[in-house]
């Protein structure tokens, strides 16, 4: 009887480990493709972040009806991603924005302190894209929350150096956005290195794009950027974050019109699932969901292909 062959790749590199939140949560620490054990011996299950928001301006309300009213109250709605099995709330701070709310630097920091103390989970921090607004929002937040790592959600290589000195100063971690491109990512990871982010401060977002928007471009980015890594690109070696909620923008996704072609709540929730499942199969470290089927959805997945199913 013939011996099967050895199909291991040998890899010379490994993603770097990012301690998120109290530093019981680990990022990275990846030595091989996912989902491959006979290559990549960590077999750690990407970790999902709930998405919650300050407000619910522009909020779906598809997505809100999944919740059953725990949306109106930031600090409910966190408690019930983390009883879902969430890993991590990230917390979109739509409000810093006045025309659509009322978030303050003090009561953000307050949300950030509350939220943190209840779920004892990971924090990740989203501005309103505004940084005349984040800026002194993230400042107020970090100098404050120091008992806990936050990931402070994003920059990138225009607007990135006040962003990493409040990171640098009170040991948080910056996610470094980069679009759809390979070089773009490793140039981002440079900018921050450079600048005097050490390696494990920082996760990098090189756009998730869903599906029926681009979804296969993005998993080739991704999967190019975890074997340039694992084959010894140390400017690569970071934890990947992909945002699947852009699922929630696509036109055949949400569209209510036409009966049929299903429901709806189902069609969307296959959706953000299918995108969630192509970015943790190219690479994703951590993946941030809206709808909370989803994300158990997701979970299933994850524990199937690591053999805990």
């Amino acid at each position: 009887m013939s011996e099967i062959p050895d199909v291991a790749e040998k890899y010379t590199g490994a993603i770097e480990d990012v301690p998120i939140g109290k530093g019981d949560y680990i990022a990275g620490g990846i030595k091989g493709m996912p989902f491959l054990s006979f290559e990549n011996p960590v077999k750690r299950r990407p970790m999902i972040a709930g998405e919650i928001f300050d407000c619910l301006e522009g909020y779906p309300q598809l997505a809100a009806d999944m919740f059953d009213g725990r949306q109106n109250d930031p600090v409910e709605w966190a408690d019930m991603w983390r009883s879902m099995g969430a890993d991590i709330i990230c917390i979109r701070f739509a409000g810093l924005d006045p025309s659509k709310g009322n978030t303050t630097p003090e009561s953000a920091t307050e949300l950030v302190k509350k939220i943190s103390d209840i779920t004892q989970l990971p924090i990740m921090i989203c501005g309103c894209g505004i940084p005349e607004y984040d800026i002194p929002a993230f400042t107020k937040i970090c100098e404050t929350v120091t008992d806990t790592r936050l990931i402070l959600s994003k920059v990138d290589e225009d607007e990135y150096k006040k962003m990493a000195s409040i990171a640098i100063a009170n040991n948080h971690i910056v996610l470094g956005f980069s679009n759809l491109d390979v070089n773009l990512a490793k140039q981002m990871n440079i900018l921050l290195t450079d600048f005097g982010v050490k390696k494990n401060d920082i996760v990098m977002d090189p756009l998730m794009s869903p599906l029926g928007m681009g979804l296969d471009y993005s998993y080739s980015v991704n999967e190019r950027i975890r074997m340039a890594a694992l084959m010894g690109d140390k400017m690569l070696q970071i934890p990947m974050v992909c945002d699947c909620t852009e699922s929630w923008n696509v036109g055949d996704a949400i569209c209510d019109d036409d009966p049929t072609i299903g429901d709806v709540k189902l069609r969307v929730t296959w959706w953000e699932a299918i995108t969630a499942l192509c970015a943790v199969l190219s690479g994703a470290d951590i993946i941030i969901m809206r709808g909370p089927g989803a994300a158990d959805m997701l979970k299933g997945y994850c524990d199937e292909l690591r053999g805990e199913i």
